[in-house]
């Protein structure tokens, strides 16, 4: 069977920075199982799976547009450090929620100084150049209920 919209795949992948660095892996864990054509994966990944099989190996290089964007200068901000109320310490590399007219955001912190806190709020992979070393591990049907909610059931899903 071929990977094609709405059936469920399970891959294992080991995911490189473009140094060479390995970021994310499912070596020695669980494959990761996800529903194609549903948002489920980032784009440029779900697009090269599309027409694989279960056993096929491949290496794919996905650009930041296709997975997670280009970095957005807006969304780094320097914030006045009375912005943090109750928090004691403020340190680079902690994360925070932060409060916008779009909604909650994810922020992390990139600089801190006596007055002020940079805040970035892209995601951290976005402006990176990813390469995916993925083999197929498995392609079958989806459900009536995993299609209808749009993603895998499996162990920890509370539907």
């Amino acid at each position: 069977m071929q990977i094609s919209d709405n059936k469920v795949v399970s891959i294992h992948y080991t995911l490189t920075s473009p140094d060479g660095e390995v970021i994310d892996s499912s070596d020695g864990a669980e494959p990761l199982t996800y529903l194609q054509g549903h948002g489920n994966l980032i784009s440029g990944l779900e697009k090269e799976l599309a027409g694989k099989s279960k056993g096929d190996k491949l290496d794919v290089v996905v650009e930041p547009e296709d997975a997670y964007g280009n970095v957005v200068e807006e969304m780094i901000q320097t914030v006045p450090r009375d912005a943090f109320t109750g928090v004691d310490s403020i340190d680079v590399g902690m994360r925070f929620e932060a409060s916008t007219a779009g909604g909650p955001v994810s922020v992390v912190v990139t600089a801190v100084d006596a007055d002020t806190v940079t805040v970035d709020g892209n995601h951290p992979l976005a402006g990176q150049t990813l390469t995916f070393a993925v083999e197929v591990m498995e392609v079958r049907e989806a459900t009536e209920d995993e299609l209808s909610h749009g993603h895998v059931h499996g162990p920890g899903c509370n539907h």
